[in-house]
């Protein structure tokens, strides 16, 4: 017999043997009490023991909790169901592709973005929504609607994506790097040595499912007269204190791209109470159009006159899947509570560990269940250990720490004499590691477990299993 062939015979349970009972007895956790995670029939974790601090991890030769990797799936298109499939079919039933008229061979307008506009605003609790073709789309919209230009300053965070620098830069004005804190979202304690006379705006970005800590934000904001545009790309269906995201600046966007929590494949929305804002942001994305069905929605005489715009307008298509979409939106979202709420309870009482900040935890996605580390080498340690038990993790993901970027710290743009970097502060300022030591220092020592809103009670018993398997041996090195 082949050495492949024994190590799998000794990792394999046999048959008539409960699994768990065979993982316990083979990662050395069979002297530890076995109790039921809070609220969850039948979802079990181990508690913690000496016995667990000393089973052999995967990593140094022993058997994975695992056989095969855990891996969480993209949530909004696990929900896919007849519903979306109905939506598909009625646009093609009916042969009305584009959002404001077509064949029409039923005698019905188009209506599947319209509706999906009013019914996402009722959700997000503003006035007004529009739908558009992405996430960055909502922001370039964003920055219309809020005339940000050439001389004017964004503040944003130090770790987002790409997207929030590329709209402030598009439209000529000059981004500005806050760090983050401890919750990944920006640290509002360092927002206001950022500030000068050109500040326009603060960029509060929603990272990872986490709302930003709102208050102060807005507190600062008020005092400098500055406006807030809340980024909820990656955190659809989270609250701050019982306010829906995107409710509570100026104006907030969405991403609907397929790693966000409800999704069409691609496609974003752009939310405000502010009956102006939503009218420049209407002409910007639609040629500089107010059509009839944006004009009814607005109720009221039009206050502006057409300007250069784009064409981000959102399709029939996108429009009656995200209405479906939508009316699960609810369900996804307390689909991970629930998941990340177990994992986290089953792993709490370990020895000294440190979760994520909660800025709001009653408000949380809990798309992510993130432990804190002493240094990158220690991080690297237990991501490298997690995965070895076949359980995944990973350094904080879906955003980059933008002012290391190398483009962006040689401030390349689309055009050498482009106006953002010519002349005053925009030329003088200094982007890379000195610009965010904080944040790169926050990026290194955080293990990220994606949690998956349809993990089996296996599934989550396995991570909390990994979790106390590896945490106690990594923690003390």
């Amino acid at each position: 017999m082949s050495d492949k062939n024994r190590k799998k015979e000794k990792s394999a349970p046999r048959a008539g043997v409960d699994r768990r009972e065979f993982l316990a007895t083979a990662t050395g956790l069979a002297s530890a009490a076995w109790v039921t995670s809070s609220g969850v029939a039948g979802a079990r974790s181990v508690a913690w023991s000496p016995a667990a601090a000393a089973a052999p991890l995967a990593l140094d030769g022993g058997p994975p909790v695992r056989a095969t990797m855990l891996e969480a799936k993209l949530s909004g298109p696990q929900y896919y169901d007849d519903e979306e499939r109905h939506e598909v079919l009625d646009v093609i039933n009916n042969r009305s592709p584009f959002r404001w008229w077509g064949i029409d061979a039923q005698g019905k307008p188009p209506d599947k973005c319209i509706n999906f506009e009013r019914e996402y605003a009722e959700h997000q609790h503003t006035k007004y929504c529009i739908g558009v073709t992405s996430g960055t789309a909502a922001l370039m919209t964003a920055m219309a609607a809020l005339e940000v230009g050439p001389g004017d300053e964004v503040i944003l965070p130090a770790w987002t994506w790409y997207a929030c620098y590329d709209a402030i830069i598009s439209a000529g004005a000059l981004p500005v790097f806050a760090e983050v804190d401890e919750s990944m979202d920006i640290d509002p304690t360092d927002i206001e040595r950022h500030i000068t006379p050109q500040t326009k705006a603060i960029m509060a970005v929603h990272i990872l499912g986490m709302p930003a800590d709102m208050d102060p934000v807005l507190e600062i904001a008020r005092q400098h007269k500055l406006k807030v545009l809340e980024d909820c790309a990656q955190s659809a269906g989270t609250s701050y204190k019982g306010r829906p995201v995107g409710s509570m600046g100026e104006c907030g966007i969405f991403s609907f791209q397929i790693n966000k929590t409800i999704s069409a494949g691609d496609g974003g929305a752009f939310v405000t109470s502010d009956p102006y804002r939503f009218e420049r942001a209407t002409r910007f994305h639609d040629c500089g159009f107010l059509r009839d069905g944006h004009a009814k929605v607005l109720g009221m005489p039009s206050r502006i006159h057409n300007f250069s715009s784009c064409h981000y307008r959102m399709n029939e298509f996108t429009g009656g899947v995200m209405r479906a979409q939508l009316r699960k939106l609810d369900r996804i979202v307390a689909d991970f509570r629930d998941k990340s709420r177990r994992v986290t309870e089953g792993i709490k009482d370990l020895p000294g560990i440190q979760f994520r900040k909660q800025n709001d935890p009653a408000g949380a996605l809990g798309n992510w269940v993130y432990i804190n580390t002493k240094d990158q080498a220690q991080r690297d340690r237990f991501l490298q250990a997690m995965n070895a038990e076949n359980v995944a993790a990973s350094p904080m993901e879906g955003s980059a720490i933008l002012p290391v970027a190398t483009h962006i710290e040689k401030k390349e743009t689309l055009q050498p004499g482009w106006p953002t970097f010519t002349v005053g502060r925009g030329k003088r300022i200094q982007y890379g590691a000195s610009a965010c030591p904080k944040t790169i220092d926050i990026w290194n020592r955080y293990v990220g477990i994606p949690m998956d809103p349809k993990f089996t009670d296996q599934d989550v018993a396995d991570i909390i299993t990994a979790v106390r398997k590896v945490y106690p041996v990594v923690m003390k090195a």
